[in-house]
């Protein structure tokens, strides 16, 4: 298998679950900055020119929750819950995360993050303000939701916590009010316990090297 990524929100997503599980993956490191996501040979395997990209064999599977499904069912882990209410649920908040709490901690990530680092200047104060109040809202939910559960399911990790979570390692830098939520930060200092999650990518002067 071969995973292309960029360190960037999406495949982070699908490092985390790769590095986590173990997976015997090629890392296929992809820069944006020199447009290589747009390339011939990239846009074969992701029409879409979009990060991170799987290629398992003669399969190629693009979107980040996608991959870390396939990833999560190669490998025959419970982060993939055998459950079919489980697994409804799983997909529930895939969706959820990716209309809401992705999409406003998206925003404020590229507000402080993205647009300083490609030169675009500073973050828009509208956008921000926007942003953390439809942040505060949908980190309402997901608060009173694991007020009384260990991770989004219950008491079993699954790929919903890896998808949902991946913003809040840039809360601070980002602006996002996380602090607000006791539920969600209990949350995600669990995640922090992995190794994983801290480190999701792979080194890149190892990969240099191993070439």
């Amino acid at each position: 298998m071969q995973l292309y990524y960029s360190e960037t929100l999406a495949p982070r997503k699908a490092c985390t679950v790769a590095r986590y599980l173990g997976l015997p993956i090629e890392y296929v490191f992809v820069d944006l900055g020199k447009g290589e996501h747009v390339a011939p040979a990239y846009l074969a395997i992701n029409p879409n020119g979009k990060v991170p990209c799987l290629v398992d064999g003669e399969r190629s599977i693009w979107e980040a929750d996608a991959i870390i499904c396939h990833l999560a069912q190669r490998a025959r882990s419970p982060l993939w819950p055998q459950n079919a209410e489980q697994q409804t649920d799983a997909l529930r908040w895939l969706s959820w995360n990716s209309q809401h709490f992705y999409r406003h901690g998206g925003t404020l990530y590229f507000e402080h993050l993205i647009k300083p680092a490609i030169g675009l200047g500073g973050p828009d104060s509208a956008k921000v303000a926007e942003a953390q109040g439809w942040f505060r809202k949908h980190a309402a939910v997901l608060d009173r939701h694991l007020e009384n559960r260990k991770w989004l399911l219950g008491d079993a990790m699954s790929i919903a916590d890896f998808s949902v979570a991946v913003t809040l390692p840039y809360a601070s830098s980002a602006a996002m009010p996380l602090g607000e939520f006791p539920s969600v930060v209990r949350w995600h200092d669990r995640l922090n316990e992995l190794e994983a999650w801290r480190n999701p990518f792979p080194s890149r002067q190892t990969e240099a090297a191993a070439a």
